[in-house]
């Protein structure tokens, strides 16, 4: 095994980089579960406004 030095790891491009794609990849993945869940809620539930609607007519 190599000697491991954090010090020249930190000053390489690449790896900051490869982490800030990562990080990018790992949020925008999580924004779509949130959207895929509120588009289910929504589906389930209906909007707000739609719901004032039914009050109204009843």
């Amino acid at each position: 095994m190599g000697n491991f030095d954090a010090r020249q790891l930190l000053k390489d491009k690449k790896f900051w980089f490869a982490s800030f794609l990562i990080g990018w990849a790992a949020a925008l993945q999580g924004h779509m579960m949130w959207l895929q869940k509120q588009d289910s809620f929504q589906k389930k539930f209906g909007t707000v406004s739609q719901g004032n609607d039914i009050d109204e007519q009843a």
